[in-house]
Formats: C-alpha cells, structure tokens, sequence
C-alpha cells in the first residue's frame, strides 16, 4: 500500500502490496536545530487516540458534484499509470481513482465476494477460481475478460517485463518459471475457462493467496501491439491509460493534475459525484489549501497539524499505518539477468557495524520532537498494523550508544589516528556516503541529527554529495544500485499481504540492501507454505524471522506512523479502514461548495 510517504507500491492490496516511501518527504514534521534533536520540553504530542478512520457527515448528498483531492508531494508525480508498472505511490493515488483490482477485501484485508469478481478456493487450497462479472468493462467499452488477466501474469512472467512483480508468489505458480525462462509458451498454471473465468493453480497451497493475489488485469486489446518492455513508456501507460474503475481520465497535465469524469458504465453502479480533480499541493500549504477550500481531502503533515486543527471546515481522521521507516546498507547489487541480489559489498559485512547505526540513534526523542507523537519508534520489520504478526517482543534497536560504541570496537572498528573518527578493520578511513531524500522543514535537519548522532559514536558519515535527493531520483538511485550510496534512509509501506518476501526475497527486485541469508530464504518460503494455513505456525514463522531481521540487521526500522488526513466538511462517505478498493465510488458532497474556514 498510497501517499507520497509510501513511495514505491509492489501491488494494490494484491500482490505483496508494498510501497516504498519518502520517510524525510511530505510526511515530516518542521525542525529548527539542524543536527540535534531540539532541546527543552517536547512540543505538544498529537493525541492520536481521538481521531476515528471514517468522516462523521451525515447530511444529504447533492446529486453529482466535484470532489478536489490533493495529492501531497514536493515532486510532480512520475506518471506510470497502470498497476502493474507503477513503482511511485505518488501515481498510486492517480490510479485509484480510474482502475481497480478484481478482487475487493474486507477490514482485516482478506479478499471478500464483493469486487469485480467472485472467487472460489480448491479444498486442496492450491487453485483459486475468478468468475468476473458479466458488467465489468474497460473505459472504452471492452469487456474485462479473464484473458485480460491472463495476459497480464504473462507480461509480469516475461523476461523482458521490467517491473517488480514478478515476485516469490508469482513465481510459485505451476509453469510460471517454466514460462519465465522459455522453457514454454503458455504459463501452465493459469487457465482460462471461458471469457469471464480463470482458474490459478500454485505449486503448493499459500496462504497468501487470499491476502496478496495478483488480480490486477490488462486490457489485452488496448495494447495490443507494443512489445512488452515498451508497455511502461507507451501512451496507453502513460498518457491515456484506462481502467475499469469508477472515474475516467478526462485531461491530463503530467505530474501535475488530472481531471476525472464519472463512469457511467461502472459495475456497482453510477458513481455519486460527477467529477474528481487531482492535484499536486506542496506539503507547506496543505492546511492552507484546506482552509480555502482550495482541496477537499489531503494528508496532513506532522509540521502542517497545528494549523490544520484550528480549521473549522474540515474534518480530521487517522490510523497507525502499514508502514516503517528504516535506514538500510547497500550490501550488493542486483543481477538483472539471473533475477537475483548478490551480497557482494564488503563495506558493511560485519553485522556488528550494521547493529551500531541502529543503536547510535534516539528514536523515540526524533518522534515526539520532530512528529509531535504522530511517529512512534519502530521495533521490527512488521508494524504493529499487523496484530496477529507484529512481535512485540522484539527489542530492536533502543538508544544505547554505548553498546554502539562497543559494538564498533568489537568489530575492530577503531579510532587510530586520534581524529575521533574510527577507521575501518583494516585500519582504512572508513567514510560513509548517506542518501536520504528531500521534502519539508524536517528532512535536512533530520538528515544531519543522524549524521552527528553516529559521529557521536565515531562513525564518519557525509550527506552524499552534500545535498539531500529528489524523491525521484533517490529510488533510481537504490535500483539502480549506484556505487556512491553506502547507506539511505527509505520507506516502506507493507500493503495488506503479511508476506514480505516482496522485499525481503533472494530474487526481490525491492530488496533494495541486496541482502541474502539461507535462514531468510527458509522462513520466508515457510511463511507461505501449506503449514501456514495454520495461523499459529505462520505466527510463529514470522516471530522467528523479525528476530532474525534485528539480529542480521540488514535494515535498522526506526519509526512507525499515525496517518492523519484533513476533509472538508461537505465530503461524505469516506473511511480509512481496509479494504482492496478506495470506494471512491460512494463518496459525495453534502453541498456545490467547499465550506471554508470561519
């Protein structure tokens, strides 16, 4: 899972469901003491308990009206507009309001019967059946087919698609790296039954099949033609994509704003409002734009919060999100030709050294004096927006210095030429490049409190190229495996599926620190085994796993997030609780009007 906060999505709720984020873009709150965590008392903490997930309006809808949705960033949208190929949460959020996944999901995020299509589970619970309705069709009157799908497991499997989905659970289906390699023409797993049904078999039964399912289909007709690596750069993708969703794109200005009209022809029924327009707002004038009546809906930044709560016209909702912030090694790089991370990066290889950043930082002084409370420290790779998976009995990694500095010294780490800077095993200058990304007030400042927090403990590191980076170009960067990035604060959005072998997998294009253990690789396959239909096997899989993540460290988690976000008050039928779909489609107005503040 979308906001600019949570960059890069590996699917829709279906498909692993991961998002990478902007940890020091537009969700940072305002900083003054660039270096230091500010002193004195802590400002007001947010008193997250207040806030309720779905808007309390309960006035009359008008018929029809224009909803303006505000899409918070610093940086224009990229403009990849199709769920398969998307990697920016930014167009994410574009996305949603034209396009949907076939399958819709429930509060705790399993998949329920209410989307655009049905499904049926073998009592083997290895073949999942898709039956889509007959009334869904693509915005330019196609019906949406089952070889739609099929077409689009084909692209995702195609040694020439270049996208991040052909993941761990996409490879578990039968013929799927059969098909991959070029060992077969067709994926044998995937068999479509007639034009609106298809059957999925998976090699072994996997309980993710009802949480992270790739339902997303492509219309197979729309881009016929274009050979599949020019599919993320064609004009279908990027300038006229369509969907099936409740809205259509009317005009576009690229990375800036997009108009949508209803859809008429939409499966559940005529949209409530005739029009939706998107547009990017700075995270500095977000409780400004709210205030005029300028947006209707739009996040709220930590800094943004103290302003936006004195307005009288919007109302404010909230959720612990599925999401952390971390700081990551780049460890290796990853070979693109044989689909795997290769941990060939010695700088970083003793786990001693990877421990010390984590516990050379305060994070929970960084929440409440930089967030005002709306970030929490992190203590795994699984958020506590998971209950039955988030181990709370990880310690993680608690502000000790001292035990950093011993760590290092362990490690052979030391100071010997009297500088205060330690030198490596070997006794080379041991200088660190750090990537993190720009946004508001707080990411500079943010960036140099941890950049003198580990100097504190000895350890020389250098904002990389002295400058903070362009949301962009920072993850190009990390895929890219660019050699100047030692180590980089990202984020990431988990989505609805507990599996995080989208990340964390030996052939994850996302795993970004191109770590790779044997014990990873073996809990990882159990969590999605048949045993894990057993809750308290999977449980127990994943407990083991966030213990092994804070024991290698290939990561240091360093804050989780409450996500508050501001509504007018004329907005209706708008909840932030799960599910596969935004539901877009049942919010209305209560008046022509946005009401402004008084």
């Amino acid at each position: 899972m979308g906001i600019n906060s949570v960059r890069k999505v590996l699917s829709t709720l279906a498909v692993s469901s991961l998002l990478l984020a902007a940890c020091g873009g537009n969700e940072e709150g305002s900083g003054k003491n660039a270096g230091t965590t500010p002193k004195g008392p802590a400002p007001k903490q947010v008193e997250t308990s207040k806030f309720s997930t779905s808007l309390t309006n309960d006035k009359k809808a008008v018929d029809g009206g224009t909803f303006t949705y505000g899409l918070v960033s610093d940086t224009p949208f990229e403009g990849v507009l199709n769920r398969l190929f998307y990697e920016g949460a930014p167009d994410y959020e574009v996305i949603q309001f034209f396009d949907e996944s076939l399958l819709d999901a429930d509060e705790n995020y399993i998949y329920n019967q209410d989307g655009a299509a049905t499904y049926k589970l073998s009592e083997d619970n290895k073949t999942i059946t898709l039956k889509i309705r007959d009334n869904v069709n693509w915005h330019n009157g196609d019906p949406v087919t089952a070889e739609d799908l099929e077409y689009a497991y084909e692209v995702v499997g195609s040694k020439k698609y270049a996208g991040p989905r052909y993941d761990a659970q996409t490879q578990g289906i039968e013929g799927m790296t059969e098909y991959h390699d070029g060992k077969a023409k067709k994926i044998s797993g995937i068999k479509v039954i007639d034009e609106k049904t298809i059957s999925i078999t998976f090699k072994e039964a996997n309980p993710s099949v009802l949480t992270g399912l790739m339902t997303s289909p492509l219309p197979k007709k729309y881009l016929a033609g274009i050979p599949i690596d020019k599919l993320d750069s064609s004009d279908q993708i990027r300038k006229k994509p369509i969907g099936f969703g409740p809205f259509k794109i009317k005009k576009m200005v690229p990375g800036e704003s997009v108009e949508f009209e209803r859809n008429d022809d939409y499966y559940r029924g005529k949209p409530k409002l005739d029009k939706v327009i998107l547009k990017v707002v700075n995270p500095s004038v977000v409780a400004a734009s709210l205030e005029k009546g300028d947006i209707d809906f739009a996040e709220i930044t930590a800094d943004q919060y103290e302003s936006a709560e004195k307005l009288k016209n919007i109302e404010v909702i909230g959720k612990v999100g599925l999401a952390y912030t971390y700081i990551g090694f780049k460890l290796g790089h990853y070979d693109a030709e044989k689909g795997l991370n290769v941990m060939d990066n010695p700088k970083f290889a003793d786990k001693r050294v990877r421990q010390a950043f984590g516990y050379a930082i305060d994070n929970k002084t960084v929440g409440e004096r930089f967030y005002k409370g709306l970030r929490f420290p992190a203590n795994t790779v699984i958020p506590p927006s998971f209950p039955k998976y988030h181990d709370d009995k990880v310690k993680g990694f608690t502000y000790d210095p001292e035990k950093a500095k011993k760590l290092l010294d362990e490690a052979g780490f030391k100071d010997t030429d009297g500088d205060g800077l330690r030198e490596d095993a070997d006794g080379k200058k041991f200088k660190i490049n750090f990537a993190t990304m720009s946004g508001t007030d707080i990411a500079e400042p943010l960036a140099q409190y941890y950049i003198q927090a580990w100097k504190a403990v000895g350890l020389d590191v250098q904002l990389l190229d002295g400058r903070l980076v362009e949301f962009n170009s920072f993850y190009d960067m990390l895929e890219k495996d660019d050699p100047k990035v030692d180590i980089y604060q990202g984020a990431w959005g988990t989505g609805s599926d507990p599996d995080p072998s989208g990340i964390w997998d030996k052939t994850a294009p996302f795993n970004y620190n191109r770590w790779v253990n044997d014990e990873n690789d073996k809990l990882l396959k159990e969590g999605i085994s048949p045993k894990a239909f057993d809750e308290k096997y999977r449980q127990d899989v994943y407990n083991k796993w966030q213990e092994l993540i804070a024991d290698e460290a290939p990561s240091i988690p360093t804050l989780y997030r409450f996500e508050i976000f501001g509504a007018n008050k004329r907005v209706k039928n708008y909840d932030l609780q799960g599910g596969a779909s935004e539901h877009w489609w049942d919010v209305s107005v209560t008046d022509d009007k946005p009401e402004t503040s008084k």
